[in-house]
Formats: structure tokens, C-alpha cells, sequence
């Protein structure tokens, strides 16, 4: 008697696919974000490198 309601559940498979793409979204972000940490710096060392070569042919 106690059994079946259990059993419904585990059988009950709605929800599934939305848990699926919501664990590969958290995935995908926390790739961003690492990438983000791990890129952030250098990007930045280039960018300023940029700057100051397209300052200096400028002037």
C-alpha cells in the first residue's frame, strides 16, 4: 500500500530533461567563469601592450 506511491515516483520521469539542461547550463557557466579567471589577465596584458604601440605610432 505504502509501496505504490514510491514506486509512482521513481517511475515518474517529468522533469528529467529540464534537470538535464540545467545541470549542462551550470556547466557551461562555470566553464565561462573559469575561463574568464584564468584569461582575464593576460587579455588585459595585450590590450594595454595595444594601446600603448597604437599611442606611440600615433604620436
Amino acid at each position: 500500500m505504502i509501496r505504490a506511491p514510491f514506486r509512482r515516483l521513481l517511475r515518474d520521469t517529468r522533469g528529467a530533461t529540464a534537470l538535464e539542461y540545467a545541470l549542462i547550463a551550470a556547466l557551461v557557466g562555470l566553464a565561462a567563469v573559469t575561463a574568464y579567471a584564468n584569461l582575464g589577465d593576460t587579455i588585459s596584458t595585450q590590450y594595454s601592450e595595444v594601446n600603448s604601440s597604437v599611442s606611440d605610432a600615433v604620436n
